[in-house]
């Protein structure tokens, strides 16, 4: 099975709370590359990419109420891995 690339906008009060660390610590537990990036407009941008069934892990986390700050919505985006990522960084 060939990798995939998820993009989620997490919508929210996600900025200044940790949530980008949260984040990073997740996907590399579930062994993803890919990074957390803030957005002016308070949005996070996740990037990350590896097999379907662990990106799926990490956005039910994403969702699952228990992370830093307050997720009110996530909009998520599934494509072809592009391998253009490396380790797991916060930007």
């Amino acid at each position: 099975m060939s990798d995939e690339r998820l993009t989620a906008w997490v919508h929210g009060l996600v900025q200044g709370v940790g949530f980008r660390w949260w984040t990073r610590s997740r996907a590399l537990e579930l062994g993803l590359v890919g990074h957390a990036t803030n957005h002016a407009d308070g949005r996070v941008l996740v990037i990350a990419e590896g097999p379907r069934d662990r990106l799926e892990a990490l956005l039910d986390l994403l969702r699952g109420g228990r992370t830093p700050g307050t997720v009110t919505l996530v909009v998520e985006s599934w494509d072809s891995a592009r391998g253009d990522v490396a380790g797991f960084v916060e930007r």
